[in-house]
């Protein structure tokens, strides 16, 4: 069953940003927020990405902290996304309901999870997802009527595929109606293919999976995005990729104070 999606909307909403670039192909750069602070948060959205992921899954970051880290960054006119810990129903609920303008779901391994995932992140009649949150209309800058009505075709589904088993399914997951953008966390994908992390990027199984999972999103129509490290790896994965997350909070401070002290000390 095919039917309206982020990817084939016609509403235009301006608090969208991450939506709006991606279909303007305009090639928006995100990036991750693990620590759970509401000044973090707008920290990190004034730095100009276009949206920032809130990591549930890997972050320190609380249900809390999820709710205030959405509301900091939409406020400022940036898109936020909250990667959940797993597919459970009310884990999506819970992030859409704070006002995430998208969901990002960890270990995607089959059709069938995919199918589930994007069930649970729809209301009927394309879905099962519930409501009753006062706060995502906010976060979207429009009234709940409006957002209920517009949801289903203006909020992000974005997959990852980061296993054995979700490389082997990927053309399955990819052709679920409702799926929007797959997304490619390398470490994950690195230790599942070759045992071992960081990848360093030459490894022919390596390669070949990312050339595989960006065929199986052109195939279908989909966005495909992925981590990338510093600027200049995301300049260069820009020319194949529809958007990239340029590393994380916690790194990004870690890195900095390391090599600022490295230049005092020497």
């Amino acid at each position: 069953m095919s039917y309206p999606s982020a990817m084939t909307t016609s509403i235009h909403n301006p608090r969208l940003r991450l939506l709006n670039a991606l279909r303007a192909d305009t090639k928006p750069i995100m990036t991750f927020l693990g620590l759970p602070s509401f000044r973090s948060a707008q920290i990190v959205a004034q730095t100009g990405v276009d949206g920032v992921i809130i990591d549930c899954e890997h972050g320190y970051i609380s249900d809390d902290s999820m709710h205030q880290a959405t509301a900091a960054i939409a406020a400022l006119g940036v898109s936020p996304l909250v990667r959940l810990r797993m597919t459970h129903a009310d884990l999506i609920k819970r992030a859409l309901d704070a006002g995430a303008h998208g969901i990002v779901v960890p270990q995607i391994n089959t059709a069938e999870e995919a199918r589930a995932v994007v069930a649970q992140a729809k209301f009927p009649p394309h879905g099962q997802r519930g409501q009753g949150s006062a706060f995502p209309g906010i976060a979207h800058g429009i009234d709940i009527a409006t957002y209920v009505k517009t949801a289903n075709e203006t909020l992000i589904t974005c997959l990852q595929i980061e296993s054995k088993a979700g490389l082997e399914n990927v053309d399955a997951i990819c052709a679920v109606p409702g799926v929007d953008m797959l997304f490619i966390g390398p470490n994950d994908l690195a230790l599942s293919i070759l045992g071992y992390v960081p990848a360093n990027g030459n490894e022919p199984e390596f390669r070949e999976a990312i050339d595989k999972i960006v065929r199986a999103a052109r195939k279908h129509g989909k966005w495909v995005g992925r981590l990338s490290n510093n600027g200049a790896m995301c300049k260069e994965h820009l020319t194949v990729f529809d958007t990239v997350a340029l590393s994380y909070d916690v790194r990004a401070i870690h890195n900095w104070y390391t090599a600022e002290l490295q230049v005092a000390r020497s």
